[in-house]
């Protein structure tokens, strides 16, 4: 299915997985509008691409994201990049942050599926992001937080079908934006060891990872899947 002059929306759209999603989108012929957090990254993001549409607003925020879609045509493809990552096990890390950590990833995407229902067209998607890799003594909350969103999937691809497709994807770790507080020697050391776990002995190219985005907007017949894009990290 071709998303030429689709409506797409891609929720955490300013930099690594969604801004590469966005471009290719873009360059596929599809009408993209971003929605950023951060203002200034929104702003940088926007000046440098032209021809996609952005707002800014806190995606986690009900009301926000109400508004937002009150304001807006219903879209064909939903992609959300929500949720961030988490290192600590269970006893170690304190309640709070695990709390936190799972409610970023597992309740915002859920809030955004329960917003969004209803302002996906008919044969259209809605992509939410995963993760693989990690183990529960080291990862906990992330852990946790990806296998809800895998649950979610099953889920919502049985309640809103026939409309609409629910799948997500699953990357593991990828020198993105995340990781912006890093020093780039940092990103390098961090890259070089995790390559070593990776049957494919590299990380991931960002657009490798976007394009499963791509792929599971363009599949017509594929509902209720987690495309692990990850080297083979849990092998």
């Amino acid at each position: 299915m071709s998303i030429q002059n689709k409506r797409i929306l891609i929720v955490g759209g300013t930099s690594g997985f969604g801004a590469e999603v966005a471009r290719e989108a873009l360059a596929a012929g599809a009408h993209v509008h971003v929605i950023g957090h951060n203002t200034h990254r929104l702003t940088d993001f926007l000046a440098t691409t032209s021809g996609i549409t952005g707002s800014s607003l806190d995606a986690s925020n009900q009301q926000e994201l109400t508004a937002f879609f009150q304001r807006h045509a219903d879209y064909q493809h939903v992609v959300s990049m929500l949720g961030g990552a988490f290192t600590g096990g269970f006893l170690d890390a304190p309640i709070a942050d695990i709390r936190a950590a799972i409610e970023d990833k597992f309740f915002a995407n859920l809030q955004l599926a329960q917003v969004v229902n209803g302002h996906i067209r008919a044969g259209g998607s809605l992509t939410l992001t995963s993760g693989s890799g990690g183990h529960p003594y080291d990862a906990s909350a992330a852990i946790i937080g990806n296998q809800a969103i895998n649950t979610l999937v099953a889920g919502l691809a049985v309640e809103m079908a026939p409309q609409v497709r629910v799948n997500a994807v699953s990357p593991t770790w990828t020198p993105t934006g995340l990781w912006r507080d890093m020093s780039a020697t940092q990103r390098q050391a961090q890259a070089d060891a995790f390559a070593k776990q990776l049957p494919l002995g590299r990380v991931a190219k960002i657009e490798e990872v976007a394009g499963a985005y791509l792929y599971s907007m363009q599949s017509s017949f594929m509902t209720g899947q987690v495309l692990r894009i990850d080297g083979g990290v849990n092998l």
